[in-house]
């Protein structure tokens, strides 16, 4: 059976056991009129004003975009948004790019994600989670988390958040209130938020929002900064546009979850020995950092000692930034990692994704077929592999007669669970 996976910016075409069971979120066409839906959307949106009647002429605006690494359409969303904010000089509109704790994006980078003629008209700039004079603070936290959020977002009058809604590995999905925290909060709040004890929470999981301490903690902080109106798309395993949500936060985001929830979720009804993956390619597979999350998706259908085959590109690297890569390095396994991680005084950026990693390492063997040198991969305590079918079909002769194949092509995009859990799938 050949089978097309997502990587990088096309597919890689592998040889796989007939027999193999393929995962898929479910299809949902493209809409036809991508930037038709969105002014509709913007011009009727769930539980608020349209957005032009909330804006005045003489108000300060403030967008926050994601990052480079995240699919979001931006070159479709920020022209509409503008075109409703028309009557608002271009001098009071602010986009901020909520990078959290990931690298800067370079002017190029916003020049290729906005366009040009946007960048050319509008201020816009980098969050930077670590400029305490480029954050307000606004209190703490149910759970004692210090907020600090950017300070060119809370001075304006109007906050409008963008983004698209995808599984997410521990916060639930993406969009809504992750735009805010941790798109546009300070370090201290992000470092506490994503900290040892709430990744390993057992509700901070794909496709769960309620009970998860992750998330909840995300709305509350989002909330606190009473955003006018977020602006959320679904997309397709080809990157259209299937779906838009507008309007007040909460259920303009409740809304785009529950749409998503139905194409993403797939049932199984027993684990896999062996789980094939990918990082749903270009963006999010840029680096081996965002690559732990088709590392996760598979993890929750293989066998306890199974294996996890994941095709990531990784055409950034690591990458450099970030101690993602430092913090593999100073234990030599999974077991040793989660204990540092554990350790009260321990706190490091990126811990989150290695504390994920080693959680999935200790339940199964993770081999990576990208461009980096298999010297890099191990050094990343993972196992280079240099053709998937052929790796697969080697592991599942050593798990012997019977051996159970899964294939996620579109990796996070399908959030698997096992169907003798309806707990897994729980919102």
């Amino acid at each position: 059976m050949r089978v097309a996976l997502a990587y990088g910016k096309g597919q890689l075409a592998v040889d796989l056991p007939g027999d193999a069971t393929v995962l898929e979120p479910c299809y949902t066409e493209g809409i036809p009129d991508e930037r038709a839906a969105v002014r509709q959307a913007l011009r009727h949106p769930i539980g608020t004003r349209p957005l032009r009647d909330l804006v005045a002429a003489t108000d300060h605006v403030a967008i926050v975009t994601t990052d480079k690494t995240r699919a979001t359409p931006n070159h479709t969303l920020l022209p509409c948004l503008l075109d409703e904010l028309a009557h608002v000089p271009a001098e009071r509109v602010t986009i901020i790019n909520g990078v959290g704790m990931h690298r800067q994006n370079t002017p190029e980078e916003l020049r290729a994600m906005y366009g040009e003629a946007i960048v050319d008209r509008y201020r816009c700039v980098n969050h930077d989670a670590h400029d305490l004079a480029a954050l307000v603070e606004l209190g703490r936290t149910r759970a004692g988390g210090q907020i600090l959020v950017n300070r060119t977002y809370m001075e304006a009058s109007v906050r409008i958040v963008t983004g698209f809604i995808e599984p997410h590995f521990f916060a639930g999905f993406t969009g809504g209130p992750k735009g805010i925290m941790p798109g546009i909060c300070g370090a201290p709040l992000i470092m506490r938020n994503h900290g040892a004890a709430m990744i390993a929470h057992p509700q901070a999981t794909w496709g769960v929002t309620r009970g998860n301490p992750i998330f909840e903690e995300m709305l509350e902080v989002a909330l606190m900064t009473r955003p006018a109106f977020l602006l959320n798309v679904a997309l397709n395993s080809r990157k259209a546009i299937t779906a838009v949500f507008a309007g007040d936060l909460v259920p303009a985001y409740e809304a785009g979850c529950r749409f998503v929830k139905g194409t993403a979720m797939q049932g199984v009804a027993s684990p896999f020995d062996v789980v094939v993956t990918t990082n749903s390619g270009y963006p999010l597979d840029l680096n081996l950092y965002q690559a732990v999350k088709g590392m996760a998706a598979a993890a929750r259908i293989v066998k306890p000692g199974g294996a996890i085959v994941v095709a990531a590109e990784c055409s950034e690297g690591i990458p450099d930034h970030g101690s993602y890569g430092k913090l593999l390095q100073m234990r030599d396994s999974p077991a040793g990692l989660l204990k540092m991680i554990h350790e009260p005084a321990f706190a490091s950026d990126d811990q989150w994704q290695v504390q994920i990693q080693a959680m999935i390492q200790e339940k199964a063997r993770v081999f990576v077929h990208s461009t980096l040198p298999p010297e890099v991969i191990r050094r990343a305590q993972l196992l280079p592999c240099a053709e998937v079918g052929e790796t697969v079909r080697r592991l599942a002769a050593e798990a012997g007669p019977g051996a159970r194949i899964a294939v996620l092509p579109f990796g996070p995009l399908t959030i698997p669970y096992l169907s003798s859990e309806p707990q897994a799938a729980a919102a």
